[in-house]
This record gives C-alpha cells, structure tokens and sequence, in this order.
C-alpha cells in the first residue's frame, strides 16, 4: 500500500517527527506509545495523529520526562504538558529578565488592593509592586495630583463606552504615561477596537492573577529609552485616520481607477492596520522579543501612515468623501 496524506510509514514519521526509527519502534513495542495499522503485507501505517504523538513525546523527553510515564497518556494530556513546561520555562526567562520593581498608578481602589496582596507578588515572581497612586475612580483621577510617572497606569472599570475613553484620553495626555493597561467588565466593541488602536492595552474581567502579571511583565520589558533602529529621533507614528468601517465602505465602492485602486489600498491599510496592533499587543518574553515587536509596530505604522496618503490622492481623484 502506498502512502497517503493520512497514513505514514514509520521512515516518513521519523522524518516528519524528529524521533529515529529505532526510537519509534522500541516506544511502540515496550510502552505501547502507538497502535499502527498493518496492511496485508504487515507494513505499518501511522496516522496524522501519531505523528503528532511522536513529536509531542520527543519534546517532552527532552525535557526530562520519562518516556515510560508519557507513553500511554492522551494526546490532549500530552499537549497540556508541553504547554505548561513552556509556560514555566517562559516565565523563568521573565523573571530572570524584568526589573525588580514595578511603579503603578491604580484607578479602582479593590484591584490596587488585589495587586499589593502576598498572593500577586508570588505570581510576578519576585518583582516588587510599588502603586505610588491609588484612586477610587477617572472622575478623582481627572482632580488627582499624580505624584510621578509610574511604569504603569492601571485602570479597572464597570463599562467602557465613549465617555469613558475620553477621560482616558485626557489624563493619559495630561500626565504622559507611557503604559497603560484597562480591565473592565462590559463594554462597546468599537470603543474597545479605539482604545487599543489609542496604544492602550485592554482586557475583558475576569483576568487572573497570572494573565495580568504576564501583561504587566511584558511591558516591563520595554527599554522606553531606548531608540528604534527603525525611525529618526522624534519622529513619531501618526494614529490611524480611519476605521474599518470607513475602510470597508471605500474597498466597496466602485471607481473607474484601473486595478481598483481605491479597494485594494483600503484593504492594504486594514491590513498593515491589524498587524500593527497585532505587535502591540504581543506578550514579551524578553528584552529581544520587546525590541523586536517595536520595530514590527513601527515599520507597519508608518507603511499604514503612507498607504492612507496613498488613499487620500486616490479618493480626491475619484471624488471619494472619506
């Protein structure tokens, strides 16, 4: 029998899982770890999830866990293993890698009660939280004298709706903070998408302990002083001039522009968009990795910046109102 997209000999699972052939018989015969189709000339036939099997395996006895323990265990129960030793070993990296202390501004008196607490401290791994500002709401925040720039402002709210993304807006301009992180519990998907597009990092409750310190290690790792390779000193990325509705609306009209000219440079922008944000929401998990997505968030914001002056000769062309 031949070789299909759904069945392996055991040379093609060696070659696609990185475990010897040996290895893959001696698991299969002493540990049971596989359970083979044989074909009527007793060729073995493994399938897709074998494959996966073997390569999970690999990864884990690598990592020191013993084959005769593993062998027989679910594949969900193997891919639940890898995820928490990357898990750990990711947050090892992190710990060795952040400061040792974290400066926050809280607004919502509870979550910076939550965020003092034994049980926080443990989940940052050492890292000391200092909130050098504590108040009760935006409407206090808006009258509050902050005493200094923190590392982070953190911010807890019932809803977010417009109104709410103002005052933000304002206080983030009034004192320059330069991290900010929003927990809040109901809230208007385009408020949301204006937020984060505003640089702010926003997460729906409940948030555990872990996810929250794993977002507020990721921007401790962000070296502010540092200077991009990617733009001149004081240059900054202008925010987006339009939304994915206005964006939408363009890529739908009809021009008599060659190539659609209008549709394919509203669909570039959406796209440089995404992946601008994208960047900027991306967990750090080192220095490096910090670096690297600023340069990423760079690059893309200023392609998005160039492509809406591109839509903008093209819509005046055409007499597009954008």
């Amino acid at each position: 029998m031949t070789e299909t997209a759904q069945w392996h000999r055991i040379g093609a699972v060696a070659s696609l899982s990185g475990v010897p052939v040996p290895t893959l018989r001696g698991w299969e015969i002493r540990h049971g770890a596989f359970k083979p189709m044989k074909t009527g000339g007793s060729h073995r036939l493994y399938s897709e999830e074998d494959v996966l099997r073997a390569t999970m395996l690999r990864q884990l006895t690598e990592a020191g866990h013993a084959i005769s323990t593993i062998a027989n265990l679910e594949t969900s129960r193997l891919s639940a293993l890898l995820h928490q030793q990357r898990s750990t070993h990711l947050r090892q990296a992190a710990a060795a890698a952040v400061p040792r202390t974290v400066s926050l501004s809280v607004i919502d008196l509870p979550l910076a009660t939550r965020v003092q607490t034994a049980r926080f401290r443990d989940a940052l791994s050492g890292v000391a939280v200092r909130v050098i500002d504590a108040v009760n709401d935006l409407a206090e925040a808006a009258t509050h004298g902050f005493a200094a720039a923190p590392d982070i402002l953190l911010v807890r709210v019932n809803s977010l709706h417009i109104a709410t993304h103002a005052a933000l807006q304002r206080l983030v301009a009034q004192h320059g903070f330069r991290h900010v992180i929003v927990l809040y519990s109901f809230g208007q998907e385009r408020v949301v998408e204006a937020m984060k597009l505003g640089g702010m990092i926003v997460r729906r409750e409940p948030l555990s302990d872990a996810d929250l310190t794993d977002l507020i290690r990721s921007l401790l790792l962000i070296d502010t002083r540092q200077p991009s390779d990617f733009l001149q000193p004081g240059v900054m990325i202008p925010p987006r001039k339009y939304g994915d509705q206005a964006l939408m609306r363009v890529a739908g009209i009809s021009t008599h522009v060659l190539c659609e000219c209008p549709k394919h440079v509203a669909e570039l922008i959406a796209q440089l968009a995404s992946f601008e944000q994208y960047s900027q929401e991306c967990l750090n998990n080192s220095p490096q990795d910090a670096h690297l997505h600023a340069q990423l968030s760079a690059i893309s914001g200023s392609a998005r910046a160039m492509f809406e002056r591109a839509l903008e000769l093209v819509a005046r062309h055409e007499g597009i109102e954008l």
